[in-house]
């Protein structure tokens, strides 16, 4: 195992001599081979500790159509590939779909030749032979008692946005008509200590709308939470779908009457595309407005992974610039060791409207 373990949040099966002994397209009958009931078990325990299971197999694509046919299997794996190409290629497609990073990614592959492909293209990717894919539940971060309940309910999760996605796909009107129809409801409220073990374990793992990728420890976001000098509100979603707890946090430092110092901007990955980081950044900056505050700096890891939440702050008027020397003692391994400081000015002009289909709850701090 490498430094990577922490980030697990997929495993991507092989099929073939990996989730069952042989080859399925030279079976004789239209089934599949009998699955290996030791894996399947792995699937399972790995899905109770909040990892998600997918399929990458080069075969026959009449083999996906079988495995999503089988009520038994289909329900373990999501966004499952199983086509001619390259696994690193499928690797990508199931890591956008999934919307997670490559490094929060595991490959169990039989076939030595396919995990060196993968090293090769991919080598943020852990890659693991069918025999060494039992230790995966021996890391310390998937030891149920380190985690929070967001994370261990995570496959729960994905699957109520399977049932999201078949919802859109049969709704007949426009992408903003459904998201206003999920009813969602965004509620920010100052964290509480109760909330700490989830903002340090957003801070390691996510890595998507992440904008400094600082890593904060247990004790150290506990200190924050008390300390007067910052301010650490947090985010809950939830929708006609279900609640989605906790999504997101802006630890801030209060570093001067007039300055607010955003160290780590971040939300959940699951709620990208929805307008949340919109609201929840539409409402910061306007407490900021509010406490007459000038200006708004963030440090902002330059890397492919957080590219969305780059744009979203561009968008509401933040300007880059160089800010050497800092480090975001962020994921090893990835390159993305840059930052910059964006910095945003209320004089600079009005910020963009909030999308209009959230519905937003603010609690006080008493």
């Amino acid at each position: 195992m490498t430094g990577r373990e922490s980030l697990i949040k997929c495993v991507v099966w092989d099929l073939d001599n990996t989730m069952w002994d042989g080859i399925a397209v030279e079976s004789r009958d239209a089934a599949l081979p009998a699955m290996k009931p030791e894996v399947l078990g792995l699937v399972d325990r790995l899905a109770g500790r909040g990892v998600l299971s997918s399929i990458s197999s080069r075969s026959d694509p009449s083999i996906l159509a079988l495995l999503k046919a089988d009520p038994k299997l289909a329900g373990r794996f999501f966004a499952p590939r199983v086509a001619w190409q390259d696994k690193s290629e499928s690797l990508r497609s199931i890591a956008e779909e999934l919307g997670i990073g490559l490094a929060s990614m595991v490959l169990v592959d039989d076939s030595p030749y396919e995990r060196a492909e993968v090293r090769s293209a991919l080598p943020q990717v852990l890659t693991l032979a069918p025999e060494e894919a039992g230790a995966l539940l021996d890391l310390p971060a998937l030891d149920p008692s380190r985690m929070t309940a967001e994370s261990l309910d995570r496959v729960g999760r994905y699957r109520e946005e399977e049932r999201r996605k078949e919802a859109e796909g049969a709704f007949a009107g426009s992408r903003e008509d459904f998201l206003r129809w999920c009813g969602m409801r965004v509620r920010v409220s100052p964290a509480r200590q109760d909330d700490a073990p989830r903002i340090a374990e957003m801070a390691a793992r996510t890595h998507r709308l992440n904008s400094s990728g600082i890593v904060l420890d247990l004790e150290r976001v506990r200190s924050l939470i008390d300390d007067p000098r910052w301010f650490v509100p947090v985010v809950e979603l939830s929708d006609r779908f279900g609640d989605y707890g906790l999504v997101g946090t802006a630890v801030t430092e209060l570093s001067a009457p007039d300055v607010w110092d955003v160290q780590l901007f971040t939300l959940s990955c699951r709620v990208a595309g929805r307008g949340v980081s919109e609201v929840f950044l539409h409402w910061l900056l306007g407490q900021a407005r509010t406490a007459g505050a000038g200006p708004v700096r963030t440090p902002v890891r330059i890397g492919e992974a957080n590219l969305e939440l780059r744009l979203l702050l561009r968008r509401f008027g933040f300007r880059a610039e160089p800010a050497p020397g800092l480090s975001p003692g962020g994921a090893p391994g990835t390159g993305e060791d840059r930052l910059v400081t964006f910095t945003y000015r209320p004089a600079d002009g009005p910020l963009p409207d909030a999308p209009g289909w959230i519905d937003l709850e603010v609690e006080v701090k008493s």
